[in-house]
């Protein structure tokens, strides 16, 4: 993939400045009749990666939207989730579309990427499956429960259990962070399981291993399973694991990828995202 960066547009309805992630020249033409220059406008490209199945599918209903302002989206689908931080690095992404609040933070701590958070799009809530049982309350005493074995994702898996009455974390744990050891009540003995992959979960589900799965809905989905109507329990759009929009610390005043935000967070796309998923995935405006 070649390097690619933001350029300048001018276009009626929307002046933008990307001075710092592109330059500011701007091709001329002569007019020959009368042997003035003038500018010529060029559209601003925002190379953006995207998750595979969910967030590409958004950004493509921002395409249309953007392009009439002259904005182009070129859209680079990914199926994991290191390389488009990865990319977003060397510069040949603008901005990367797939991760929540939590995990853009660790990942800046864990390999010192200057990223920040653009602007958050939408949730996917945490679900807990089972094909034994049709409520946590029908959980056994000593039930196994499956989970991430993703540092990121167990705080969230904990707090989720805990709000739901089958554990409790200790004072003053930040949610999180929390991890398996911070639980000290734990009155159906349960046996929590962090030892899988994330994408391995729904095989885990559909192969009836444990009595229940933690599924993030993004996973959940892409294996024809509906969060609402199949999960025992699940998040509700309160979360704080926000996907947003993420991109380099020299491009967080861009206009353009303001711009995308904003369009992201329209009344047009909200309504999208609750009706191609049925509710499964919660749009936040904020």
């Amino acid at each position: 993939m070649k390097k690619k960066h933001l350029a300048l547009v001018t276009v009626p309805t929307l002046a933008v400045a990307l001075a710092a992630c592109g330059s500011d020249e701007k091709d001329t033409t002569t007019d020959k009749a009368t042997g003035t220059e003038s500018e010529t406008a060029e559209d601003t490209t925002i190379v953006i990666g995207a998750s595979y199945g969910l967030h590409d599918i958004i950004l493509e209903q921002a395409k249309p939207i953007l392009e009439e302002e002259g904005i182009t989206l070129q859209i680079e689908p990914y199926q994991d989730y290191v390389l488009p931080n990865e990319h977003l690095d060397t510069g040949d992404l603008d901005a990367n579309y797939f991760q929540h609040i939590p995990y853009l933070n660790n990942a800046i701590e864990e390999n010192g990427y200057d990223f920040v958070n653009a602007g958050g799009i939408h949730v996917e809530p945490l679900g807990v499956y089972s094909t034994k049982y049709k409520s946590l309350d029908e959980l056994p005493d000593g039930a196994t429960i499956i989970i991430s074995n993703s540092v990121t994702d167990q705080g969230r898996i904990l707090s989720l259990l805990e709000a739901n009455g089958l554990i409790k974390l200790a004072e003053g744990v930040e949610k999180s962070s929390a991890e398996i050891k911070d639980i000290v009540e734990n009155p159906k003995n349960l046996n929590i399981d962090a030892s899988s992959a994330p994408e391995m979960l729904v095989q885990y589900y559909q192969n009836d291993e444990g009595d229940a799965v933690v599924i993030n809905s993004n996973f959940a989905i892409d294996a024809g399973i509906n969060p609402l109507e199949d999960s025992i329990a699940i998040e509700d759009g309160t979360s704080e694991y926000v996907n947003v929009i993420a991109v380099r610390e020299e491009d967080k005043d861009n206009e353009a990828i303001a711009r995308l935000v904003e369009v992201l967070r329209s009344e047009e796309i909200q309504e999208f995202i609750l009706e191609e998923w049925d509710g499964a995935v919660l749009p936040v405006s904020e």
